[in-house]
């Protein structure tokens, strides 16, 4: 054990305005703060495993959504602190950047917010109970919104070294849920063993009488998690490339691997935070990507005289993990979700770059199928070139073909503006006729829309209807896409309530998926809920969104109303169509939103993708589930 005690606790701030200015420390006070007490705590259960102190770890959730963390690690310290003169775990838990990270040697690298971590969890807890277990002790204390009501009492002798926390979020801060998402929870849990190998992580869900538990231990680490991110995807190379080194202090693990899809799924870390705005780690990865597979290609004769392939070519299919381990990370951009330190880059570069090249060295039959996929998408960037050039637009009423299609809001605010993907012209006369011309546009579709899944980008851009509605929002797709020429906040998706309204919604949406993924971070995705039924009595008349609401509404009718089924939104009126689905005093719109684009990825290849038994598997097991299908 190194020498871990009060010395080693640092203080650089009170705690006072944690309570004023929660969101400040924790993002939100809504259901996504919530969440993110939990990881502070494990996170500082993954930073002892990290440093070799700790391989086990449990995360409980507990009957009045109480969350329990335990870890075998070296156990807070309960020594006096030489400042406060109060033992070492109060002076962690009531101060403001206090704790072992910023001394340098206690921990190597550390997650989190920067050490804030426990001490705020503390202050936004209604209660917050420690124990620690070291020194052949167990110690406990108890915290009542962030004040110590106890001492650091000896509670009994112990065998073993921890720490276990137990909390209950402050409903006073948390005023809109207190309620834990067991699968937001599981999918993060499952997400830290992969990025930490050998640790052992368990998650339970004690809240109801069947109890869930999953454990995710994996001594494989990303090399796993690659694998299990192409578990529905054909594979390109048989082995995944994989490669660690640590230079200068900084550690740098990736794996990575191609399948046969036309999407690239590159996902980087930080201290096991995910960088979803990319930085440094990942420019390297992808400088060292570019520039090896050119020289390889270029090395072997694969590649015409002055041909070359661009960055977007060697990442078609590509699934890969970059996660780099920093003592001192540097956050930047909007949500401080990118890697700024610029040493980094050079490291990642120059770490890939080995690892890439002795892998093609030493692969040849896999280096070819790499290098002939390069090619394919290579060959497709170009045919695309044309393709995409008619996407790019002074006004939409450039084409006369697009400009019979799409009518236009006369608003040119895009914060105010809707348009309506519509099915069908039947739907699209209604919604023209229908709708607050003012601020919302009609974009009428007619029959299925490309499943983008089975298609490369010059295929995409060649189909009619997707060409319409990549002119009519603005933002251009892909690697082209800027969010700021959106043209329309709100894109609302309105189908028919059937199974091929379903179907051609879930087409659009692997569409924005696939090509235009920050319309959906951004909130921009919606669907409408067109009524499934017109209940009408005398000259009372209700419209229904689901059968369990026309029970419920057929008791408090009494007597025979006339039940009408819709079938499809042609069959509105028009001002049917603007009361029931497009009135914002008065429509009910779905607005999408992504949870986890790793778990979302996966759905879409397997729903929509070449691969038939995943999907027939996943039927046979969700059946049960579906309802409103036409027979």
């Amino acid at each position: 054990m190194s020498n871990y005690d009060a010395s080693n606790i640092q203080i650089l701030e009170g705690l006072e305005a944690v309570r004023k200015r929660p969101g400040m420390y924790i993002g939100s006070t809504g259901s996504r703060g919530l969440h993110h007490l939990v990881w502070e705590i494990v996170d500082n259960s993954i930073d002892e495993a990290l440093g070799g102190y700790a391989t086990t770890i449990r995360l409980e959730l507990l009957p009045g959504d109480i969350v329990r963390v335990t870890d075998d690690g070296r156990g807070i310290p309960v020594d006096l602190h030489p400042k406060t003169n109060r033992p070492a775990v109060e002076t962690i838990l009531t101060t403001l950047h206090s704790g072992g990270k910023f001394d340098g040697k206690s921990y190597k690298v550390s997650g989190g917010l920067h050490g804030v971590g426990a001490s705020v969890v503390n202050a936004l807890s209604e209660w917050y109970l420690v124990e620690i277990h070291r020194d052949n002790k167990s110690y406990q204390q108890r915290y009542e919104r962030g004040v110590p009501v106890t001492d650091v009492n000896i509670i009994g002798e112990s065998n073993h070294t921890g720490t276990i926390i137990t909390f209950k979020a402050d409903h006073l801060v948390f005023s809109e849920t207190l309620v834990y998402e067991y699968e937001i929870l599981r999918n993060r849990i499952q997400q830290l063993a992969f990025l930490n190998k050998g640790i052992k992580i368990t998650i339970s869900d004690l809240r109801t009488e069947h109890i869930v538990e999953q454990t995710y231990h994996y001594e494989g680490g990303i090399i796993e998690y690659v694998s299990f991110l192409n578990l529905n995807k054909g594979r390109v190379n048989q082995e995944i490339i994989y490669t660690e080194k640590e230079v200068d202090g900084v550690t740098l693990e990736i794996a990575m691997q191609y399948n046969d899809s036309y999407a690239t799924n590159l996902y980087s870390f930080a201290n096991n935070i995910p960088t979803h705005e990319g930085g440094m780690h990942e420019d390297g990865f992808k400088m060292a990507l570019t520039r090896v597979l050119n020289k390889y290609a270029s090395d072997n004769n694969l590649l015409k005289k002055d041909d070359s392939f661009l960055g977007e070519d060697t990442r078609e299919g590509l699934t890969a993990i970059v996660s780099v381990k920093h003592p001192n990370p540097q956050f930047e951009g909007q949500t401080k979700t990118k890697l700024g330190n610029p040493e980094v880059r050079q490291i990642t570069s120059q770490i890939v770059g080995e690892g890439l090249e002795r892998y093609l060295l030493e692969n040849p039959n896999d280096a070819k199928a790499i290098i002939e996929k390069s090619l394919m998408a290579a060959r497709a960037r170009i045919a695309a070139k044309k393709a995409r050039e008619a996407t790019r637009r002074k006004s939409p009423l450039d084409q006369l073909g697009f400009a019979s299609k799409l009518a236009d809001c006369r608003s040119k605010d895009p914060v105010i503006s809707e348009i309506y993907i519509v099915e069908g012209d039947s739907a699209g006369g209604s919604a023209k006729q229908g709708r607050e011309s003012e601020y919302q546009a009609i974009l009428p579709l007619r029959g299925k829309v490309l499943n983008v899944e089975k298609a490369r980008l010059d295929k995409i851009l060649s189909n009619k209807e997707i060409l319409s509605l990549i002119q009519a929002l603005g933002t251009g797709i892909g690697e082209e896409f800027d969010a700021s020429k959106a043209r329309y906040h709100k894109v609302v998706i309105m189908t028919d309530a059937d199974i091929d309204g379903a179907h051609i919604r879930t087409l659009l949406l692997t569409f924005f998926f696939r090509y235009m993924k920050p319309l959906i971070d951004l909130g921009y995705v919606f669907i409408a809920q067109p009524p499934l039924y017109k209940v009408q009595q005398g000259k009372r008349v209700e419209y229904v969104y689901s059968d369990e609401e026309l029970n419920k509404l057929l008791q408090d009718f009494g007597g025979r109303p006339q039940i009408q089924r819709y079938k499809g939104l042609g069959e509105m009126n028009p001002e049917q169509l603007w009361e029931t689905t497009m009135n914002p005093e008065e429509r009910t719109l779905l607005q999408v939103s992504l949870k986890d684009a790793m778990d979302a990825d996966q759905i879409f290849s397997m729903l929509m993708g070449e691969e038939v038994e995943p999907r027939k598997l996943f039927i046979q097991e969700n059946a049960i589930y579906a309802n409103n299908i036409d027979a």
